[in-house]
């Protein structure tokens, strides 16, 4: 079956985008990983010179570190007491405790990852999830897609799969899968097929595209996102030549130089060999001893290298200005927050940038639940339109200033003797999982049945605690009555 026509140039389309696409997010991976290169930024080393190369991956450092506060604990009905054990079993299934934070990475370094959904092949199924929808984080390497501003949906998105391995037998082939409201096409091409051909499709029929893109600082003319190291770019550039250069002229000019007056070129014969020696070997070598007594030999003062330092530390302040990281996450000297307010305060903008981020990402993985609930039920859940994503705190506070602030709520009561803040939610201000919450419940039950204090407690207050057992109104002594 081949596609229609509208399907053939939304497939043009895609293809175009994520070609053109690909190009720039490349290169952001590039400064990612620190494989940039110094010819690349027009600098030129002498030939022999190039251990002298020094990069500075200040982009993996500025990715990483809200990445790495992006704990996802689980998914919440609104209004609900507990997490939903069931979206988080699909969770779990998809291995997207890993997964996701792949994800979340590919969309901070290249502005934006996918997330897509669909039906579990039985075969690649294990312990029985066969039932499982199956969701998995892609690559925008290989995944783009179309969106309407309007209905703020994707209308359509592409995957292409890259090639594999050509064999004696069978040439090189490419796989693609195009994703439409009301079905999902794949199809494939090898070196000797005129073009693309179809190969198989999945009629779903659920008004929806089975891909939404992780996208990073996101904008109303800006709905492919944006880079989390885009505006340190030539920063780090910058800073790649200044330490380049520092090594270069550390080799040349922090040892003193020595200049030699009235001696020949007799003076510089290796006695071993009887050859002349080279320029570079008499760079390195010392010059003990001449033949005439007249030759005069001396040193130059070594030079001074701290402008080095001084500019590359310009350049470190900077990006954390851009950034919004603390300066000494790019390895500089400062002194130490001195109490737990000012580390707070000192990562004010990294605590903020990941809770944004936390509202984007969890957007598309609430997207994700939803639509792996649809698969299943075979029917949209109204009920998951109030579905929230719950989150680790991203902020660092020590364990004695996270525990001291919820012992406080917890021990404040209002007028009728309740707590301010009630036990599941004081353990779950602390980072307990929703696994803890119930082994922590069954350990209070179990407490509650075994510890004497407790059980005399209960039998002389109600449930609440709020006052006596019984419902008999106490008697009234009257004042001198016996």
């Amino acid at each position: 079956m081949a596609l229609t026509d509208e399907e053939q140039a939304t497939f043009d389309r895609l293809s175009t985008r994520l070609g053109r696409d690909c190009k720039r997010m490349r290169r952001l991976d590039a400064y990612y990983e620190g494989d940039r290169r110094l010819d690349v930024l027009g600098m030129a080393v002498p030939p022999g010179m190039e251990a002298f190369v020094t990069m500075v991956n200040w982009p993996r450092i500025t990715a990483d570190a809200p990445v790495q506060r992006l704990l996802p604990r689980g998914f919440r009905i609104g209004g609900a007491a507990e997490a939903d054990a069931g979206l988080w079993d699909i969770w779990r299934a998809n291995g997207l405790e890993a997964e996701s934070t792949f994800g979340h990475l590919d969309a901070a370094v290249m502005g934006r990852g996918y997330v897509v959904v669909g039906s579990r092949d039985p075969e690649d199924a294990e312990d029985g999830d066969d039932d499982l929808p199956l969701v998995t984080v892609e690559s925008p390497l290989e995944v783009t897609h179309e969106f309407s501003a309007r209905s703020r949906r994707t209308t359509a998105a592409l995957r292409k799969g890259k090639s594999e391995p050509g064999t004696m037998a069978r040439a090189a082939v490419e796989h693609a899968t195009l994703f439409t409201p009301d079905a999902t096409i794949w199809l494939e091409r090898s070196g000797t097929s005129q073009g693309w051909q179809e190969i198989d499709r999945d009629p779903h029929d659920m008004g929806a595209v089975l891909v939404q893109p992780l996208l990073n600082r996101g904008r109303t003319h800006q709905r492919y996102g944006v880079s989390e190291v885009a505006d340190i770019i030539t920063l780090t550039d910058a800073a790649c030549r200044a330490l380049t250069n520092a090594q270069l002229a550390t080799e040349a000019l922090a040892v003193p130089q020595k200049y030699a007056l009235g001696v020949s070129e007799s003076d510089f014969i290796d006695p071993k060999t009887g050859e002349t020696k080279t320029a570079w070997e008499s760079y390195y070598g010392a010059v003990w001893g001449l033949m005439n007594d007249q030759a005069k030999v001396g040193q130059f003062s070594a030079a001074d290298l701290g402008n080095f330092e001084t500019i590359v530390n310009h350049y470190a302040n900077l990006v954390s200005g851009s950034s919004g990281l603390p300066t000494r996450y790019y390895g500089q000297n400062t002194t130490n927050p001195p109490s737990e307010g000012s580390i707070v305060a000192d990562e004010a903008r990294l605590i903020q940038n990941a809770e944004r981020m936390q509202g984007e990402y969890g957007a598309t993985w609430i997207w994700a639940m939803r639509a792996a609930r649809r698969i299943m039920d075979g029917r949209w859940d109204p009920s998951l339109r109030r579905l929230e994503m719950l989150w680790r705190n991203p902020a660092t506070p020590t364990i004695a200033q996270e525990a001291d602030a919820v012992v406080k709520l917890f021990s404040a009561r209002d007028a009728r003797g309740r707590s301010l803040l009630p036990l599941r939610m004081a353990r779950e201000r602390i980072g307990m999982t929703e696994a803890d919450l119930k082994r922590a419940a069954s350990f209070d039950e179990d407490d509650a049945t075994t510890d004497p204090v407790a059980v005399g407690i209960r039998g002389l207050t109600d449930v609440s605690g709020d006052g006596p057992a019984t419902d008999v109104e106490p008697e009234v002594v009257q004042p001198g009555a016996a």
